[in-house]
């Protein structure tokens, strides 16, 4: 039901061209959840508005249209004797009843609910009124074209549903499983973990899993917005919306269908209007005020006048009111808003970015500083060991199997990179009381003696001696001492990422301030910095640390938003205006904590989070101007008697499509 308290909801029309009411969260919910169509590409089904179901929404419309032309035609040219009286008004009658009843009908229907000040109203009002003073063409045009400017709104809401719904075809209702070397096919959802799931060239993976053949290149675009083709190894994880490329190959479902990576994401994307931005906001308290203001200025037109006009005509003022009536609706307002802002998430979504609400398209809109971690976020955080340097009186081989047992306990990438240089752990090795120290790394008790392997920080904390100038190593440096000794240390290098450096000079452009914090040393951190041009940097950070120096921006009056894992560095993220997390292909918990999400780890995908903001802003501000400036001129000169009903309808409902393509123009971009 419209209730202008409630700025989203609006009316649509079903297949058979019947008016029908829900909102536009309940128009978009209803096509991305379970209930909607989930047919796969290959099915063979278009899922975009049809030329039938098009027509048969236009339908009333167009019956109207031609009963009203054939009056118009009858009142001003040919004039037959029996188009007179009461025939003539029930052939304007017939003309309004099939977008007029509609709407009454839904007036009624929310005046029983309480909810008096509808759109609905003030077009009931207006239409009925216009007959009641034998403006017939008049009330029927009023109605006429404002449904059709419903049923266009109705088009442009499908359309923004699109990308969720593409999104949404991503995951095949059937998959075929393999048992005891049988083949056969059964539900997606009945999958059990555990199962095997075969999977043909073309064919979309239905369950998140690890890949058991040797090898199987994948199409990525449902997660990452990228449609490159992603090669995965045996063992590795492949995710739900990922499309087979070229062999047959044989996955080990790991998660249910409901948890898939693929359904956090649309869960993600369907309650991304629940959170509103200000303007929005704006809008809805605006709109609780505006109608039942406007009802009473039209009564007002009509009525005061009588007191003060010498030559008062209540028909010729009735007439100003109705006018007024129908110019205020604010269709325009409550659609496009709303609309704006989904399609900013929607085409957002299409380039693998995912924003939680259409607050934070408003909030990145006026970002000043990104604060970005190092590892993971401007580097591939994939570690390699690039040099072992054990002091002499310790044997190597032994120390590298007592680093790797203990790492082996972090799932840090350094980790992984000391796990490739060193092989397998060995399983003799029992560690007792292994502590991981925030910041410093990790500690445990190998045969009674300790073994601490972490940074140089740590060494000093243990009152480690060493002599070694850490300064003058570029590389990432894991320092080991064992049994209260000095040990060594293996240097780890981390790769820049490609697109990085693109992504500071777009930050840079956009008049973006950009700070690097890592918990790296200094000399890595600097060196990363230099190559990437990074206004400021800093190292050897602790969690606390970086909340200090984000707390530092914030109080010179800069809105900052933070670029990291969004686990590890949750406290920066819970500080910053705009938490943005590379979500990767294997990070739920990042979806869970970041206010936005980077589907595929591209520090590029920063500056066009924030140009889409901006973009998404600015037209939705568009809207705002258009609707409020042409409303205003069109109310005085119909109070004044300057315009028109037609003209008035015209002005409605054409501000309310320029507006609605204004909003829709964002999902064709690219950015």
């Amino acid at each position: 039901m419209t209730n202008h308290a409630d700025p989203n909801h609006q009316h649509t029309y079903d297949e058979q061209g019947r008016m029908t009411c829900c909102s536009l969260e309940e128009k978009i919910n209803a096509k991305t959840s379970g209930k909607a169509d989930t047919h796969t590409e290959s099915d063979g089904h278009d899922h975009s508005p049809n030329a039938q179901s098009t027509f048969q929404m236009f339908t009333p419309s167009l019956v109207s249209l031609a009963l009203l032309l054939i009056a118009i035609a009858f009142d001003n040219y040919w004039q037959p004797a029996f188009f007179k009286d009461w025939v003539r008004l029930a052939w304007y009658l017939l003309a309004y009843l099939p977008v007029g009843f509609p709407v009454i009908k839904e007036a009624c229907k929310a005046i029983v609910k309480k909810e008096f000040f509808t759109e609905f109203l003030l077009m009931s009002i207006a239409t009925i009124g216009a007959f009641s003073i034998g403006e017939y063409p008049e009330g029927v045009a009023v109605m006429l074209f404002y449904a059709i400017g419903e049923v266009f709104q109705t088009l442009a809401v499908k359309r923004a549903k699109g990308n969720i719904k593409a999104l949404l075809d991503q995951r095949p209702d059937e998959v075929t499983i393999v048992e005891e070397g049988n083949v056969r096919t059964v539900k997606a959802e009945s999958v059990s973990i555990g199962n095997i799931i075969q999977l043909k060239p073309g064919e979309k993976l239905a369950l998140d899993g690890v890949l058991l053949s040797d090898a199987a290149s994948f199409n990525t675009a449902a997660l990452t917005g990228e449609s490159k083709p992603d090669t995965k190894q045996k063992d590795e994880t492949v995710l739900a919306g990922m499309i087979n490329l070229n062999t047959v190959s044989l996955v080990k479902v790991t998660t249910a269908y409901t948890d898939s990576k693929l359904s956090k994401i649309l869960d993600l994307v369907q309650n991304a209007t629940a959170q509103k931005a200000k303007t929005e906001l704006f809008i809805r308290t605006f709109a609780k005020y505006y109608t039942p203001v406007v009802v009473l200025l039209a009564l007002l037109i009509c009525v005061l006048p009588y007191f003060f006009v010498a030559d008062y005509q209540f028909r010729d003022w009735l007439y100003r009111a109705l006018v007024f009536l129908v110019i205020s609706c604010p269709c325009a307002l409550v659609i496009s808003i709303p609309l704006g802002y989904f399609g900013g998430i929607g085409a957002s979504s299409r380039n693998g970015i995912l924003f939680k609400g259409s607050n934070y398209l408003d909030i990145v809109a006026s970002i000043k500083n990104v604060v970005m971690d190092k590892t993971g976020t401007l580097t591939e955080g994939v570690f390699k060991v690039q040099q072992v340097n054990i002091q002499s009186g310790f044997d190597e081989k032994e120390i590298l199997e007592l680093v790797n047992a203990l790492e082996s306990k972090s799932t840090h990438p350094v980790a992984t990179a000391i796990h490739q240089y060193v092989g397998d752990v060995n399983s003799k090795i029992e560690l007792i009381g292994v502590e991981e120290i925030a910041g410093h790394g990790l500690k445990a008790t190998v045969n009674g003696k300790e073994l601490l392997v972490g940074n140089f920080k740590l060494m000093s904390k243990f009152d480690i001696k060493y002599d070694v100038d850490v300064s003058s190593i570029v590389y990432t440096v894991i320092a080991i001492s064992y049994d209260k000794k000095f040990a060594g240390y293996i240097t780890i290098a981390d790769q820049i990422k490609e697109d990085a450096k693109t992504a500071i000079e777009q930050l840079h452009r956009l008049g973006i301030k950009t700070t690097m914090l890592s918990g790296d040393k200094s000399s890595v951190v600097n060196f990363v910095a230099k190559e990437l041009n990074i206004d400021n940097a800093f190292g050897d950070l602790l969690p606390e640390d970086k909340v200090n120096k984000v707390k530092e921006i914030k109080a010179r009056g800069e809105s900052v938003a933070f670029v990291g894992d969004g686990v590890n560095d949750a406290p920066v993220v819970a500080l910053s205006d705009a938490g943005i997390a590379m979500g990767g292909l294997g990070s739920d918990a990042t979806i869970e904590t970041a206010d936005i999400v980077i589907q595929d780890d591209r520090p590029s995908k920063i500056p066009m989070a924030i140009n889409i903001g901006k973009t998404t802003k600015r037209i939705v501000w568009q809207n705002i101007t258009l609707a409020f400036v042409v409303k205003a001129a069109v109310l005085i000169l119909g109070a004044g008697g300057l315009a028109t009903m037609w003209e008035a309808v015209f002005a409605d409902v054409g501000v309310a499509l320029l507006a609605i393509l204004n909003a829709v123009r964002i999902q064709r971009m690219k950015f």
